[in-house]
């Protein structure tokens, strides 16, 4: 019935999705294997895509020629830029998406991807023989065979969701759990452990009183994610958000109910998200506020329902509604589905290699929430990765593996490998030593070039990325040569109050200044308008934060030349961490159970110190 596979894909979500796309794209012939076919891509939690770190993220899949940036473009209901008021480091691009469009844009574009093939069965154990995964097995009793396995099984592994008192096994509401693989990968010798994330209610927008919630309008400005010409929302046609509050009475009727809380009672062992608690994590945890900011969030363009983004809860489903009656604009609030907690197996990434390649199984790949990450956007950028190498490895070529320096992605997967994880991991742009130089509009001068190399980015991204390096470096040119005097700038000097010319000045000088920017000096300098007006917006903003962050960019790339000189030292593969005998317990403990391939590598082990690495180099012979 199946043709022998080169790579399959157990798991439909975001990291299954781009896993599938990528090695399709690179010539494998994959097999997509999911629960159910109507639920390829499912936004399981909250209708958006991007934000804080994350939308840098989807904009360097999109660079390298993945599919989320491009279906987030198609799908988005609003659009808009977070921390413009910061440096451009910060800015991260956020959309609202219409969950039901999303989903149904991916499986269009995986179903006209050629060289994927798709089957709606349970993955209940894995073909191995002799250290190497071979194919799965399945449900309905079939073994598919394969040279390589990606698993992406996200919240499905042994999943228990809670909702107060009641608990019942589940990957998600209404969907089954998977049983088999967990226990499998344990006799073979695999760690695993438990996580927790949850999900807020949804509710009826018709029956919310939007006159006593704050309008959170989008951008008038739309750059969305993929850096191809994608036909997006008009901004005059997008859907506004809401915001509201929590308030002492909402919290005192939440804690009634903390006597069947599954969390507070014990009954979820695993850990949950940092960054993304529940209410009543949060009423706990902060209990000198008096009020907790609600986001009240469109599900899509023709459905009511809301997503009540801020209220994450696994109490008692009539706890959670008498609460949300109390919320401002809640008052009369009819609720369509309680919010939930669920709770499953993960697999401590420290077990695998920079390719997402396992340690302990040759052609079997770990991707998104099995390795212990949280959230849409890490989890399509390692099933991307995972995808990609995969393929190389199928291929006998090198694996790709991005540098700190060169991408979050990177970022991401080196603090996984190197650090682990006993908690959701959760990116942020604070976990990036060099985000000036991982800004989100230049993810595709960073990256596509060599995606395009390894035959994933199509010859329009490269023509696209070439012409606007090209264009990038004529703008600075003319901004480094044109002379501008007191007159020519007079008038644009006074609207922003800054202070006049008293000699002559070159446009890039003019632009250093603070409060001063390139699209208000073109709108009244007509010589300057005249010479750049060929330029569309994103390469004209590209050379000016080029021209004002020259400097600090400068000395980012002068310590990632640095921290370079590390990560080409090569540590051996047998190399002997016992005979070190003044390493400290805990660093020979580490070293030997990460086995680090550079010193660069070995530097960023938690709990490994300076002098650990100072000893290695002495026994290497630096």
């Amino acid at each position: 019935m199946f043709p022998q596979y080169d790579i399959i894909v157990v798991g439909a979500g975001h990291a299954g999705c781009e896993a599938a796309a990528a090695a399709a794209n690179l010539g494998s012939r994959v097999l997509l294997i999911t629960m159910n076919l109507q639920h390829i891509a499912q936004m399981s939690c909250n209708p958006a895509m991007g934000g804080i770190a994350k939308g840098q993220i989807v904009r360097e899949i999109d660079a390298m020629g993945g599919y989320s940036g491009i279906v987030t473009d198609k799908s988005m209901i609003q659009f808009r830029m977070l921390n413009r008021s910061k440096g451009p480091a910060m800015w991260s691009p956020r959309a609202q998406s219409d969950r039901m469009l999303f989903s149904a844009t991916w499986r269009e574009m995986l179903e006209q991807t050629k060289n994927v093939d798709f089957y709606q069965d349970t993955v209940k154990g894995l073909l191995v023989k002799d250290g190497r995964v071979y194919g799965v097995s399945t449900g309905l009793g079939h073994e598919i065979v394969a040279k390589s396995v990606v698993l992406t099984n996200g919240t499905f592994l042994n999943g228990i969701i809670h909702i107060g008192e009641k608990n019942f096994t589940g990957g998600r509401m209404a969907e089954n759990a998977a049983t088999g693989i967990t226990e499998q990968l344990v006799a073979l010798g695999f760690e695993s452990d438990r996580l927790k994330t949850g999900t807020p209610p949804r509710v009826d927008g018709r029956s919310l009183d939007y006159s006593k919630m704050e309008v959170q309008n989008g951008d008038e400005e739309i750059v969305g994610f993929s850096f191809l010409d994608i036909e997006r929302v008009k901004p005059e046609k997008q859907r506004c958000c809401w915001i509201t509050y929590t308030n002492d009475k909402v919290h005192e009727l939440l804690r009634t109910g903390f006597e069947k809380s599954p969390m507070y009672q014990g009954r979820i062992q695993g850990t949950g998200p940092r960054y993304c608690p529940s209410i009543e994590d949060k009423i706990s945890r902060f209990a000198e506020r008096d009020r907790h900011q609600l986001f009240v969030e469109p599900e899509g363009r023709n459905t009511v329902e809301i997503y009540v983004n801020g209220f994450s809860t696994s109490l008692p489903e009539s706890v959670q509604y008498q609460a949300l009656k109390l919320v401002p604009g809640f008052e009369n609030c009819r609720m369509f589905r309680p919010g939930y907690a669920i709770e499953y197996d993960y697999f401590p990434p420290t077990q695998l290699k920079f390719s997402l390649e396992t340690k302990l199984i040759q052609n079997l790949f770990f991707a998104g929430q099995i390795n212990g990450t949280t959230g849409y956007e890490e989890a399509a950028c390692q099933g991307l990765m995972a995808g990609i190498n995969a393929h190389q490895k199928i291929k006998e070529l090198d694996p790709v593996v991005l540098k700190r320096s060169e991408a979050y992605i990177g970022v991401l997967i080196d603090d996984l490998i190197n650090k682990g994880t006993d908690e959701p991991y959760r990116m942020f742009t604070s976990r990036a030593e060099f985000r000036t130089l991982l800004r989100q509009d230049n993810a595709d001068i960073r990256l596509t070039e060599m995606s395009h190399k390894l035959g994933l980015a199509s010859d329009e991204r490269l023509a696209r990325v070439q012409d606007k390096i090209t264009g990038v470096q004529k703008i600075k040119e003319i901004l480094l040569e044109m002379s501008l005097d007191s007159d020519e700038t007079k008038l644009f000097l006074e609207s922003v109050q800054s202070s006049p010319l008293v000699n002559k000045q070159k446009a890039a000088q003019l632009l250093l200044r603070p409060m001063i920017g390139l699209r208000e000096m073109m709108k009244q300098i007509p010589k300057l308008n005249d010479a750049l007006m060929k330029f569309d917006q994103e390469t004209l903003e590209q050379a000016e934060i080029q021209i004002k962050y020259e400097t600090y960019i400068e000395k980012e790339k002068e310590l990632v030349a640095k921290m370079s000189q590390l990560e080409d030292l090569l540590i051996p593969d047998n190399f002997n961490y016992d005979k070190l005998g003044s390493l400290s317990n805990e660093a020979r403990q580490k070293f030997n159970r990460i086995r680090p391939r550079t010193l660069g590598q070995a530097s960023r082990i938690s709990g490994v110190n300076p002098s650990d690495v100072q000893i290695l180099m002495v026994f290497m012979g630096r």
